[in-house]
């Protein structure tokens, strides 16, 4: 029952919204949400409408490494995963495991960033495939690369997090900061799936 109080542990069910400030985080989020969906679906609009446009340059079959992007996409995943973990240790007021299954996620987000600039750094290198290369080439990178910054910027929210409360245990107060930064996180993963199907799935089969 949303709301009751576990009195063993004093804190309620469902922390996250159990005061005012948590309920009003939650639903401003929501709000937020709905303009990074607008933002991402018109890079996305944008990516489809200039994928054709390579000027002779490489194109996404001469490039894309589907090995390496399944590599990604399998940590972004498992990192959601944790993340879901760490929620549930929240709600059992599990402060320990709740920090621990936040750590992993970062940690394996670390990895997706550093994967991608590995790929970022071999297909300029290797391909001389930069920003201005082609249409084509400025649309990928304007894509992928503001999904880089969304999962930098979820890793920075993150890492504050764990380490402005690491000795205060699960209150009312941050219970609501932990639950939306993990909502974020979900969110970013989602927007890979896309990523993933759109631009490297779509670009191999060209």
């Amino acid at each position: 029952m949303a709301g009751a109080v576990d009195t063993s542990k004093g804190l309620p069910s469902h922390p996250e919204r159990a005061t005012l400030e948590g309920k009003n985080k939650f639903l401003g989020f929501w709000f937020f949400l709905g303009g990074e969906t607008i933002l991402f679906a018109t890079f996305f609009g944008t990516f489809l409408g200039l994928r054709g446009g390579t000027a002779d340059g490489p194109t996404s079959a001469d490039l894309v490494a589907l090995d390496l992007v399944f590599i990604m996409t399998m940590l972004l995943l498992t990192s959601s995963l944790t993340s879901v973990l760490a929620m549930f240790a929240m709600k059992k007021n599990n402060f320990k495991a709740m920090m621990i299954w936040m750590w992993i996620t970062v940690v394996l987000g670390l990895a997706f960033l550093g994967f991608e600039i590995y790929e970022f750094h071999h297909y300029v290198v290797d391909y001389q495939f930069g920003f201005s290369t082609s249409a084509f080439a400025s649309a990928f990178y304007s894509l992928v690369g503001l999904h880089g910054a969304h999962v930098a910027f979820g890793l920075s929210w993150i890492i504050v997090l764990l380490i402005r409360y690491r000795k205060s245990g699960i209150t009312l107060t941050n219970a609501p900061k932990f639950y939306v930064a993990g909502l974020y996180w979900h969110f970013i993963d989602v927007v890979w799936v896309f990523i993933f199907t759109v631009v490297y799935l779509m670009g191999v089969g060209g």
